[in-house]
């Protein structure tokens, strides 16, 4: 499968899952796409939790609603002591490598046919708690995972999308700055 028809037609946030199990042999695959992403420096500072247990999702449960009941889900975190830091500003990488990890995997879990949704939405501060997370330990997204219920579907917007004038620019942003703005697609 090309990579643009498996990024636009076949993955797309699933809000509802079977109960199957994924298979341990795509999980691994799974993570190593995650192990192999590309990072700042390739310090590799990603740090992923692997919450399949019953008592693990239980507890999940509690820190979003956008857990769409999926049988296992990773939570992507990012190790700020190891992260690369920008040497002029400080800041440091370990959000952009902790979203380039976790979009590895959610296009690799889609090649494999197991549904996935980016979850941002959820409460830090209890899912540091609930699982013990320390401190240097920066929690960045949920990515639920399991294979899509025979009713699931994307999302009516999933397929819109502007036209690449709209967020392509060529050598300046002179357009932008003309003060030309566009309204949301819903």
């Amino acid at each position: 499968m090309d990579f643009l028809q498996l990024a636009t037609e076949q993955r797309y946030s699933v809000r509802k899952f079977k109960t199957d199990r994924i298979d341990k042999e795509k999980l691994d695959l799974i993570l190593e796409a995650g192990r192999v992403a590309p990072t700042a420096a390739n310090f590799q500072p990603q740090r992923i939790l692997v919450i399949d247990s019953e008592e693990g999702l239980t507890k999940l449960k509690t820190c979003t609603p956008y857990h769409f009941n999926a049988p296992l889900v990773l939570l992507v975190c990012y190790d700020y002591e190891t992260c690369w830091k920008h040497q002029h500003s400080g800041k440091a990488s370990g959000d952009v490598d902790a979203s380039i990890v976790t979009t590895h995997m959610m296009l690799e879990a889609a090649s494999l046919g197991i549904g996935n949704t980016w979850v941002a939405a959820f409460d830090h501060d209890k899912i540091r708690e609930l699982f013990n997370i320390p401190d240097y330990l920066m929690p960045v997204a949920l990515l639920p995972l399991g294979y899509p219920a025979s009713d699931a579907a994307p999302h009516p917007v999933h397929y819109k999308r502007f036209d690449i004038n709209h967020t392509v620019f060529h050598n300046s942003f002179d357009d932008l700055s003309k003060g030309e703005k566009h309204e949301p697609l819903y």
